[in-house]
């Protein structure tokens, strides 16, 4: 019984170390700058009372407009109840409203407020010298060409995933 298993190979062990060639090694790596970028944007919001999770809400409202909550659990990566709880936040600290949608009394849009966008820009304010640490330790050009690239991995021409 013995001689019907093949003989295990060497296999890499998976980790986030420059230069492992893992098939794991590329999703550890965007796990762990995502974890850096997340926790420095983070600190940036929290003195403006909101967190990555509402940011990530209201840049879906500046961008599209008032939009219906399934479409922020998609756009979001988050799921329904996750949704309900941010607008829920967002709403009462009067940065976002629900509206209702013509034609379909059971479906609210939620709509960015005129003191979402003065937060929303505060952000961004905020955030910039976050970002710029980010970088700081990258080339000529290397945070150009890393934000070209990740663009392209997250966003996919003709629906390749």
């Amino acid at each position: 019984m013995a001689a019907d298993i093949p003989p295990r190979t060497a296999a890499s062990r998976a980790t986030d170390r420059p230069g492992d060639p893992s098939p794991f090694a590329l999703g550890l790596l965007l796990r762990r700058a995502h974890w850096r970028a997340a926790a420095g944007l983070g600190e940036a919001l929290r003195p403006l009372g909101i967190e990555l999770r509402h940011f990530a809400v209201l840049i879906e409202l500046v961008n599209h407009g008032p939009t219906v909550q399934r479409d922020l659990v998609t756009a979001t990566g988050s799921d329904k109840a996750g949704i309900m709880r941010i607008v829920d936040d967002l709403e009462r600290k009067g940065l976002a409203v629900r509206k209702a949608v013509a034609g379909d009394r059971r479906v609210r849009a939620v709509e960015i407020t005129p003191q979402g966008l003065e937060l929303f820009d505060a952000a961004h304010a905020a955030a910039e010298p976050v970002a710029e640490r980010l970088v700081a330790g990258l080339g000529r050009g290397e945070a150009e060409r890393l934000t070209d690239l990740l663009t392209r991995f997250a966003h996919p021409a003709d629906g390749e995933a």
